[in-house]
This record gives structure tokens, C-alpha cells and sequence, in this order.
């Protein structure tokens, strides 16, 4: 049976509950602009009814308060942390396309056009007098100019590609930085739920950190009841099916310099990225995205365009051949001199490796030299050099314009070597390269040799560019200077459109220029696309989780009126008490 103050105790109950719910909501209001904090209400219930002796028989109690918890829905977390990532992905996608589109674009302002037609300007006016050594030296000069604006254009690409490098080991920087502050933080939420409660703020914060490294990353979260075990949770975070945080524990990403080039142009040192025990890890992996994996399509892409093909060998082989290729040019070939051949799912480096042209098939194969020997024999396995990166990336316009270097320079130096100079010797390379190690320039006497001209090291012949008599334009120097055959087919170059499927070289890096243009439109427009969504989810997360002031308004009034109804309980129970006790004499 209740007391004779049972009264006052109801009052009491009120009192302190919706005490609780105006200090709740001046918590929310308080944190309205407060990024990343989640709405919180004050659960409340009946309490216990007890039984008396009269004839409706039980009496409530009050009210209780459950617990201060949040309004938060992880379906909208996880849809809103789903799409953050390919938004993540397509934004730093776009920033780095803009940048490669910066740069080409001077193909049609004052790069390449320029260099380009003032070369056969300066041809077609030596036409007029093919003996004159300044115009001669004119030629040299724009011809140098060309070359060096390749040269510029490579540098700038080498840039980008060492700027992604150095973006990579930041975001493995920050990766680990987040999975350890979830990793503390969830630490402090077990603590202090432990012992009841929830830590609701503690829970913002680390929610906010987990939609960060979504921006990042793929990332899974899973978050459940260890035993019987009060307040205590076991919560995860993977990526891409790895663990990254195991409840209070930890691991780190780190990134490894590679020893071997993927691409002949790639920068030396670009990263990999293992686990701290040495576990591989696949930023590439087909179920990521993110800006971790942007940065690596942007830094290695080469629109699946790496050499593949076919081998057959014995165990123990020291030397593969490679056969039915992809590439059957040796102006498209882009792969390191040293690097490494997959053969299967096994990976063996190499330590050089020669082309040789079936002049039947008009197909080249491929013999690689291992610097260890197969472990199985293997019959028409598939094979490849470097990785296939299904993305137009740093390596892919890289290889579009050795391309155009070799192509342009092969046609060039094959009617510049049938012609004779103002010696009456017959003509060599008018166009070369400069090898690294010796600062030598090449000599091209087969078409094999010409892979080793890129547009990082693309030049004029130094004997011919000190020495513009050199130059070789007439046809026989006995038969008079004038006789400018060879003089009229290097003008001619300009309009070739046999010389690349696209037309005139002109046209091929024109092409090329559209082809960047329309990768960066794309990448912004489904980054701008992916924004959207990602700011209606959010919205959606927010109507339900964010603090709504008016709501908040209408809280504070509707718990005053509640407090204030209790303290009258009270105020009319002490009345009766007092008339009870005092006026009775009870």
C-alpha cells in the first residue's frame, strides 16, 4: 500500500523528468549548428504501478525517465556514406583532369599549333632558297621549339603524376589517423557506457569521423553487443572486406616506394600500399572507390592499354617469349625497359627484353629476360607487363604522345635520311633523343630502336641543330641545291592523313585534346551529379536527425507547462497534507 505522501512522490517524478527533457532540448538547441551533432530525445515511460488495497486495485507510480538517446537512422548513414564515396572519387577525378586539360589546351593556343605550323612555315619559305643558312637555322630553331614544348608537356604530366604520388601518402596518412581517433573513441564510449547511459555526443563525434573516411574509401561498420556484458559493444570498421578498426584496436596503412616501373614514362617511387604486417592491400580493387582509388586511376591509368599476350615455357625457363600481342607497333609500346611480366597470377621481373617483327604476320613478339626462373611450365598462358588500369590516366596521354613523337619523327627522319645536306653527305636523324645516362642522342637504324624516344626526351639531332648546313633537303647536291624533292615531302608531312587513323598529326592531337576535354566534362558533371545526391541524402538524414528549432520552441514550451503541472501536484498535495496534519490533527 502507498504512502500517505504518495502524492508528493508522483509530483516529484514529474518534476525531475521534465527537468531532464528541458535541459535535453537546450542541449539540441544549443548544438543547432553544431556539425555532425545527432538530435537527442529524453525517453520516458509509466512507472511501476503498484497494488493497493482498494477496489481498482493498482496504482501508478509517475513516470520514469529510460535514457537520453539519439534520433539517428543508419540506413541514411550508410546510404549517405555510400554515395560520399563516389562522390569522393569522381571530385578528386575532376580536379585532376582540369589540371591535365590546363595544360593540353595550349595544343590549340600557343603550343603545339604554333610550334607545329611555324616549322613548315619555315620549310615551305627554305623552299624558296634551300641554300640559305638562316633560314636553314630558322628551321632548326622552330624545330627545337616543337620538341620542346613536348618536352614541357611530359614535365607537366611527370608533375601531376609525382602531385597524386604525394596525395597518396597523405590520405594513407589520414586514413590512419581516422581509424586510430575511432579506435580512442570508441574506448571512451565503452567506458562510459559501462556503466549506463549512452555517450551520445561521444557517438557524433565518431560518426563524424566515419563520414569523412567514406569520402576516402569503401568502408562497412558493424557494431554489436559483446555477452552480457552491459554497455559494452564490439565495433568494427573494414575496408573493402579488411579490417581497419577492431573495436579499441587498430591497424595502419603504409605505402612502399615500388623498385619497378608499371609504365616507361612513370616518375621513379610512385607508392603501393601494404598493411602494417605486410598484408597487400588493392586500392584498384572493382568493389572500391573513393578518392584514394581516383588517385591511383589519375597516377597509373592506361585504359587497359598495357602489353598482353601469350606464353609458352618450360619450368625453370630463364627467358619467355611473348606472342599474339596487343601491341604490334613499336611506336604504341610503353612498357619499362626493367619491370614486371605476370605470367598467370605468378609475377617475375625482368631484367630487358627485345621486339622482333614477324615479317610475315606483321606481328611482333616479345622475349623477356628473368631475373629468376619460372617455377611451373606454363602453355599459352595469358600474360601482361605492368597493370591493366582500366582509366585514362597520367601513363595513357603519356603513351599518346610518344606515339605522336615517334610517328612524326619516324616519317620525318626516313625522308630526311633519303636527301643529302649542303656536304653532299646524305641526311641522318633530323629528329632524336636524348639518352639519360650518357646525354648522348640515339641512333635510329632499325624501327625497335625508335621506343626509345618519348616526349620527355624528344630533341633535335645536336650535330644538325649546331649545324644547320646539315640539314638535308635536295634530292643530289651535284645536280644543283634547288632540286628539292625531298625538300617538298617534308611540307607535305603537314597534311598526311595516312600517317595516324585520326588524319594529319594535326588532327591526332587535336583529337587527343577533345578526347581530355570530354573526360573532364564528364568527371565534373557526375561529380556535380554525385554533390546533389549527396547533399538530398544528407538533407534526408538531417530532417530526421538534425535539430529543428521551431520544433525545439515548441519543446521548451510544452515541457514548462509539463514541469510547471508537476510543481502544482505538489503545491496542491502539500495543501492537503497540511490540511491533513494540521487542520484535522491527524
Amino acid at each position: 500500500m502507498p504512502s500517505t505522501f504518495f502524492g508528493l512522490n508522483i509530483g516529484t517524478t514529474g518534476l525531475y523528468t521534465y527537468q531532464a527533457a528541458l535541459n535535453t532540448t537546450s542541449h539540441n538547441i544549443a548544438n543547432t549548428e553544431t556539425v555532425g551533432y545527432t538530435r537527442q530525445i529524453l525517453n520516458q515511460k509509466a512507472g511501476v504501478a503498484i497494488k493497493v488495497n482498494s477496489t481498482y486495485g493498482m496504482a501508478g507510480t509517475g513516470v520514469d525517465v529510460s535514457g537520453v538517446v539519439q534520433v539517428r537512422n543508419q540506413y541514411y548513414d550508410m546510404k549517405l556514406r555510400d554515395n560520399t564515396t563516389t562522390y569522393g572519387n569522381y571530385a578528386a577525378k575532376e580536379h585532376y583532369m582540369t589540371e591535365i586539360e590546363t595544360y593540353f589546351n595550349e595544343v590549340n593556343l600557343e603550343g603545339f599549333t604554333t610550334s607545329f605550323n611555324s616549322l613548315h612555315d619555315s620549310l615551305q619559305e627554305l623552299s624558296k632558297d634551300p641554300s640559305s643558312l638562316s633560314v636553314r637555322k630558322q628551321v632548326n630553331n622552330y624545330a627545337k621549339s616543337l620538341t620542346d614544348y613536348f618536352n614541357y608537356l611530359s614535365n607537366s604530366m611527370s608533375g601531376i603524376q609525382e602531385e597524386c604520388n604525394f596525395e597518396v601518402k597523405n590520405t594513407v596518412d589520414q586514413i590512419n589517423s581516422l581509424g586510430q581517433q575511432i579506435a580512442a573513441l570508441t574506448k571512451q564510449i565503452n567506458t562510459l557506457e559501462s556503466t549506463g547511459g549512452t555517450a551520445n555526443d561521444l557517438r557524433d563525434e565518431r560518426n563524424l569521423l566515419l563520414d569523412e573516411l567514406s569520402g576516402i574509401t569503401n568502408i562497412t561498420t558493424s557494431e554489436r553487443i559483446v555477452g552480457d556484458a552491459v554497455g559494452i559493444t564490439s565495433f568494427t570498421v573494414k575496408i573493402d572486406g579488411q579490417t581497419l578498426v577492431d573495436t579499441t584496436e587498430f591497424r595502419s596503412l603504409k605505402v612502399v616506394p615500388r623498385t619497378e616501373k608499371l609504365n616507361q614514362n612513370d616518375i621513379d617511387g610512385l607508392y603501393d600500399i601494404v598493411w602494417d604486417n605486410g598484408q597487400t592491400f588493392n586500392p584498384l580493387s572493382a568493389s572500391t572507390s573513393g578518392s584514394l582509388k581516383a588517385l591511383f586511376e589519375v597516377r597509373d591509368g592506361n585504359n587497359a592499354e598495357n602489353l598482353q599476350g601469350k606464353v609458352t615455357a618450360a619450368a625453370g625457363a630463364t627467358s619467355v617469349v611473348l606472342t599474339d600481342t596487343n601491341i604490334n607497333t613499336m611506336n604504341k609500346l610503353n612498357i619499362p625497359s626493367s619491370g614486371v611480366i605476370t605470367i598467370g597470377n605468378r609475377e617475375y621481373k625482368y631484367k630487358s627484353f627485345t621486339a622482333t617483327l614477324d615479317t610475315t604476320t606483321k606481328k611482333y613478339s616479345y622475349e623477356f629476360e628473368l631475373e629468376d626462373p619460372l617455377t611451373v611450365g606454363v602453355t599459352n598462358q595469358s600474360t601482361s607487363i605492368g597493370k591493366s588500369i582500366d582509366y585514362k590516366g597520367i601513363p595513357y596521354y603519356m603513351a599518346q604522345m610518344n606515339e605522336f613523337v615517334r610517328t612524326y619523327s619516324k616519317a620525318f627522319n626516313d625522308i630526311h635520311k633519303q636527301a643529302q645536306d649542303l656536304n653532299g653527305n646524305t641526311g641522318i636523324d633530323f629528329f632524336n633523343g636524348t639518352d639519360p645516362v650518357t646525354g648522348d642522342n640515339y641512333t635510329f637504324d632499325t624501327n625497335e630502336k625508335y621506343y626509345l624516344l618519348t616526349a620527355g626526351n624528344f630533341t633535335v639531332t645536336e650535330s644538325i641543330y649546331s649545324d644547320p648546313r646539315k640539314l638535308a633537303v635536295s634530292t643530289k647536291i651535284t645536280d644543283g641545291v634547288e632540286n628539292k624533292t625531298y625538300l617538298d615531302k617534308l611540307i607535305a608531312l603537314k597534311s598526311d592523313k595516312t600517317m595516324f587513323k585520326q588524319g594529319a598529326p594535326a588532327s591526332f592531337l587535336q583529337t587527343l585534346v577533345a578526347e581530355i576535354g570530354i573526360d573532364t566534362d564528364k568527371a565534373a558533371s557526375f561529380a556535380k551529379s554525385q554533390s546533389d545526391i549527396v547533399y538530398m541524402i544528407n538533407n534526408q538524414r538531417l530532417s530526421e536527425s538534425g535539430v529543428d528549432i521551431d520544433e525545439e520552441a515548441m519543446n521548451l514550451v510544452k515541457f514548462q507547462n509539463a514541469y510547471n503541472l508537476s510543481a502544482k501536484v505538489i503545491t496542491v498535495m502539500n495543501e492537503i497534507y497540511d490540511k491533513l496534519i494540521n487542520g484535522t490533527g491527524v
